[in-house]
């Protein structure tokens, strides 16, 4: 199945123009594929959507292996409580593990502090014929360093590196250059921005107090972090017009409910394989001899 053209072009980023976050909404995108994303029938019919787009994302990344041509990155971003990790779990359940790796990206420690701040993330890029999912990454160093400038400090970077606005227009540059060498290089981008609300947040923080089962994920740092809500959504902003490209496109993902959020990430990614146009590898005519020549000889046992 095909996610409708409407829903893609609502979804992206146009290059050049502002992301729009404060105009888009977070519980579903306004074709709304399955209507209203709240309702128990929407959320049945997502959920169905997803298991489509599983078994179709499985296929497809056997036929990335097996033509070994292309890799695949694809970059999750949100902020906290939006349902990066749930995500990635759901829409890569059916894939072969052997076909795909996740690389998270926390704070980065003092070795990685000592590199230029895409060396972490381009030691974990997928090799051809793989998916290679990033759960954060180099794009936390255009926003937590641009919430919390004093962070910037602990780089050390000498003064052509530039300070304030100056800084983050460099980096963007760098980061817009390092992907469109990626995609010369064979390497197919799917930027996602998981759009959650404050009020949805905040929901969810609370559940995790709640229920014993869910504490492990708290940490006290989520509720300093939340206290800057407004001044990453503005980073956000920033960077999602300053990076979506032609090349590397983002897309903003409503992320209010789950199910929905989950079925939309599924269907970009089949999206993004089936653009590729891949086509299995065909034998040339020694292959085919040896096959036929294995083929006799298992039988002849």
């Amino acid at each position: 199945m095909k996610l409708h053209a409407k829903v893609i072009d609502e979804l992206v980023v146009r290059p050049g123009e502002p992301a729009g976050l404060h105009r888009r909404d977070t519980r579903a995108p306004s074709s709304r594929p399955w209507e209203d994303g709240a309702s128990g029938a929407a959320r049945e019919l997502a959920e169905s959507d997803l298991e489509e787009f599983r078994s179709e994302l499985s296929s497809a990344q056997e036929l990335l292996y097996a033509s070994d041509r292309y890799a695949l990155l694809v970059v999750v971003q949100a902020l906290d409580a939006g349902g990066k990790d749930g995500t990635i779990k759901h829409v890569m359940s059916g894939v072969n593990p052997q076909g795909c790796s996740v690389a998270s990206f926390k704070a980065p420690s003092a070795e990685e502090l000592g590199h230029d701040f895409l060396w972490r993330c381009s030691k974990a890029l997928p090799e051809r014929g793989r998916i290679g999912i990033f759960n954060r990454s180099y794009y936390e160093d255009v926003l937590v360093t641009r919430v919390h400038p004093e962070l910037v400090e602990r780089l050390r970077l000498p003064e052509e590196a530039g300070s304030g606005e100056e800084l983050w227009a460099r980096r963007y540059d760098d980061i817009n250059a390092f992907e469109r060498h990626l995609h010369r290089n064979a390497t197919r981008i799917v930027k996602i921005f998981l759009h959650v609300s404050k009020a949805e947040q905040r929901r969810r923080l609370l559940e995790r107090l709640d229920d014993p089962s869910k504490h492990w994920k708290f940490s006290a740092a989520d509720l300093v972090e939340r206290a800057y809500f407004d001044d990453y959504e503005r980073a956000y902003e920033a960077m999602l017009g300053a990076t979506s490209t032609a090349w590397a496109p983002w897309y903003v993902v409503p992320a209010d409910h789950k199910h929905l959020m989950r079925a939309l990430v599924g269907a970009l990614l089949v999206h993004t394989v089936r653009e590729l146009d891949l086509r299995l590898p065909e034998p040339g005519a020694a292959e085919l001899a040896a096959i036929d020549a294995a083929r006799h000889a298992l039988r002849s046992e």
